[in-house]
């Protein structure tokens, strides 16, 4: 990938993947078919932009509520600073935490730097789960809340402008 970040082979890459992978034994296949090029040089393209850091992962992303977790909540945290580095990958790390992040503090207001994004099919179960990451944080956590999901606003990742 000398040069420019990306070509137009890999715009045309990145749009036919962002939607998504298709759902088909063979995705890089039918990627690279639709692209115009060779499925080995597909996968080469996405993994040089994958280590290049121009793209940040290749993976599922479920649709939790047709999963049938209706119930989603984005747990915030206020974790000590220098717990955050060892703390934050071990939240990330649970089964039942599809999102963590660190994020600026914006007091008095917002004193929370954590985010861990959980889901499940009832509000309870919502509850033990945001729980199960309060025990994990212990005394590090001085503060915490729950924000509950209404709606679903977006199901999508960046777009590449046309």
């Amino acid at each position: 990938m000398s040069g420019s970040p990306i070509d137009d082979t890999d715009r045309r890459l990145i749009r036919a993947t962002q939607a998504g992978l298709p759902l088909v034994p063979r995705p890089y296949h039918t990627i690279a078919e639709a692209v115009g090029i060779a499925p080995e040089e597909a996968m080469a393209r996405l993994t040089a932009m994958l280590e290049a850091g121009l793209v940040r992962r290749i993976g599922a992303v479920p649709n939790h509520t047709a999963l049938g977790l209706t119930f989603n909540a984005m747990s915030v945290w206020d974790v000590a600073d220098e717990a955050l580095p060892g703390l934050g990958p071990r939240v990330g790390a649970l089964d039942f935490v599809s999102h963590c992040y660190h994020r600026p503090r914006r007091p008095p207001a917002w004193p929370y730097n954590l985010f861990a994004m959980v889901h499940g099919r009832s509000r309870a179960e919502v509850t033990e789960k945001v729980g199960a990451i309060g025990r994990l944080l212990g005394g590090d956590c001085r503060d915490s809340d729950v924000l509950l999901s209404r709606r679903t606003l977006k199901k999508t990742g960046l777009r590449l402008a046309d």
